[in-house]
């Protein structure tokens, strides 16, 4: 159901998004080495092409098979300088976890990543950041998104990135070091029709390592 509603919603236009990597990832994610990388729910492709661009070696995630087909073809069209740094693989990160201890940077950026009891699909997420690696999280501040629709979704139900802060020292093993949390407002324009005005970014390290993950 999940892909399905996600296919549709891709369909529905020819381009959903600008094609440009998300702004809290080139503000963060620019000066790490670069490694593996895991771009959750990579849509059309820019943050994952970005960082390929950069040297990462990026494995392109999400659940629906429009959205993988328009980012595989603009990296055959266009992104001749990266060809075979990407592989987009079509999963649902909610339900079945990335390997453990794989990726130096595990970037999820506006993926609707829902709290649930024990918090597994958090937890799969936090986990396959390789020691010494990098978790990167941005969403939209709640004050930004719309009330909640009757039987539709409640906004409050999504983890924020202070959530995922006060998680970490439960949710793993190893210590991580925050190195941003906080509410900030958008450096590349909103989605057209919407009125995301800030975000909520966490960055944060894994203990145990010296670097990122190749």
């Amino acid at each position: 159901m999940e892909a399905q509603r996600w296919d549709t919603m891709y369909r529905s236009r020819e381009q959903v998004f600008s094609g440009n990597p998300n702004g809290v990832l080139v503000a963060e994610a620019a000066d790490l080495p670069p490694g593996r990388a895991l771009d959750v729910g990579c849509g059309e492709g820019g943050d994952a092409l970005w960082l390929a661009r950069r040297g990462w070696h990026v494995t392109a995630a999400d659940v629906s098979e429009v959205a993988l087909r328009r980012a595989a073809a603009t990296d055959t069209a266009t992104a001749t300088d990266v060809r075979g740094s990407v592989s987009w693989e079509r999963t649902d990160l909610l339900t079945t976890p990335p390997p453990a201890d794989a990726f130096g940077l595990v970037s999820v950026h506006y993926f609707p990543l829902r709290r649930r009891p024990g918090h597994t699909a958090l937890r799969g997420l936090l986990n396959a950041v390789a020691p010494g690696g990098t978790f990167l999280f941005a969403t939209h501040v709640l004050t930004d998104l719309p009330p909640r629709q009757d039987g539709g979704p409640d906004p409050a139900d999504y983890y924020q990135a202070d959530d995922i802060a006060r998680l970490l020292p439960q949710l793993t093993g190893p210590a991580w070091a925050v190195e941003a949390n906080e509410t900030r407002p958008r450096v590349t324009p909103a989605p057209v029709g919407t009125h995301h005005t800030h975000d909520s970014v966490l960055r944060a390290r894994r203990g145990g390592g010296g670097g990122s993950s190749t």
